[in-house]
């Protein structure tokens, strides 16, 4: 016969910490002796996640939960049972504030330690003018100083961290100029039938279509007929573009054009010994034909003149008026292959070898 200590189901009638003394197993007769205290068994443990608020401040994730470990406002015990301290008034503030700055009027000011020698010379770094002005980032421009590429106002610079003034100094690398403010260069190959002025009255297509979306407000060195096509530069850089301009400086132009043959050999020799025109004289630097192909020529001419429709004219009065005519080079910026409607940014080197053109 099983023990009256047991139920029902066979298992002996176990209770935690709070259902009072074990039964002993004999007699089911309660034991007076105090329990032990040591470890809890796993059944015994408590886990104090959430609760009432009766229970007080709880520990472990909860608490983490409700003090913003997890999220949520913190709470940060008041003192003096819950009182503030009270706000301090304007007036208080006001002469706090006039009693220290009569404090630390008469002390001497420390001034900065400088982090580098030279650091009070005014200007800006070379390797961060450089790196400005499109030569690669600044450790790519150290490197140029390194190798002695860069020089200022005529002297090679050898040693790093040297400061300059863009606006006043002149700077070159690899012996061209280096456009250290911000100017913009551009090439467009222009299209037969764009006008070449910025805006156009008439609403035709002009060279103001093509840099609409620019923030600088650009301008075009030289003209192009309207039906010439070929390179026309655009630059916000005004000495530059005057210069290109002027026949003082002798920039070099040159053209490719469809005449109808046979040609004659002294016609190059009449080209630059000059030719008689309504305006004067206008010769030629130099005159070569590139192709033929029965009685379809195609000459390459160069000159320094800039007058209106001149090379037209001077083969015209040649004897052999122009199909087509397509400008090629302007100065040391070459056509090359870029496509009819085209714009392009001028390199770092194209700009250099312009103003080198023309004594910049």
């Amino acid at each position: 016969m099983r023990s009256s200590g047991r139920n029902s189901s066979g298992r002996g009638d176990y209770r935690g910490a709070g259902g009072g003394a074990a039964r002993s197993r004999s007699g089911g007769q309660r034991d007076d002796k105090p329990k032990r205290a040591g470890k809890p068994r796993p059944e015994e443990r408590r886990y104090d996640v959430g609760g009432s608020a009766s229970e007080g401040p709880k520990k472990g994730r909860g608490a983490a939960a409700r003090g913003g470990a997890k999220g949520g406002p913190k709470q940060s015990p008041q003192r003096g049972g819950g009182r503030t301290a009270p706000a301090r008034s304007r007036e208080y503030e006001t002469r706090a504030e006039e009693r220290n700055r009569e404090r630390y009027a008469n002390k001497p000011r420390t001034g900065t330690p400088k982090t580098f020698p030279g650091a009070e010379q005014e200007g800006e770094r070379l390797q961060k003018v450089l790196a400005r002005a499109g030569y690669g980032s600044r450790r790519a421009c150290e490197e140029l100083i390194d190798m002695a590429r860069v020089e200022v106002n005529g002297e090679i610079v050898t040693e790093q961290g040297l400061r300059v003034d863009p606006a006043k100094d002149e700077i070159k690398v690899d012996g061209l100029t280096v456009a250290t403010q911000s100017y913009q260069f551009f090439a467009l190959n222009k299209p037969a039938g764009v006008v070449s002025t910025m805006e156009d009255p008439d609403g035709r297509q002009c060279l103001g279509d093509y840099v609409t979306n620019r923030e600088t407000r650009l301008f075009h060195v030289g003209r192009l007929d309207t039906e010439t096509e070929g390179i026309i530069l655009l630059t916000n850089h005004g000495e530059l573009a005057h210069r290109l301009t002027h026949p003082k400086y002798g920039v070099q132009k040159t053209y490719l054009a469809a005449v109808q043959g046979p040609l004659p050999r002294e016609v190059g020799k009449r080209l630059r010994e000059g030719i008689q025109l309504e305006d004067g004289y206008a010769r030629a630097d130099h005159f070569r034909v590139v192709e033929q192909t029965g009685k379809n020529y195609l000459v390459e001419v160069t000159l320094h003149e800039g007058r209106k429709h001149i090379v037209r004219r001077m083969l015209a009065e040649a004897g052999f008026p122009v199909d087509k005519l397509v400008r090629i080079a302007f100065g040391p910026i070459a056509l090359g292959d870029q496509k009819s409607g085209w714009l392009r940014r001028l390199s770092n080197t194209e700009v250099g070898m312009l103003m080198k053109e023309v004594g910049l």
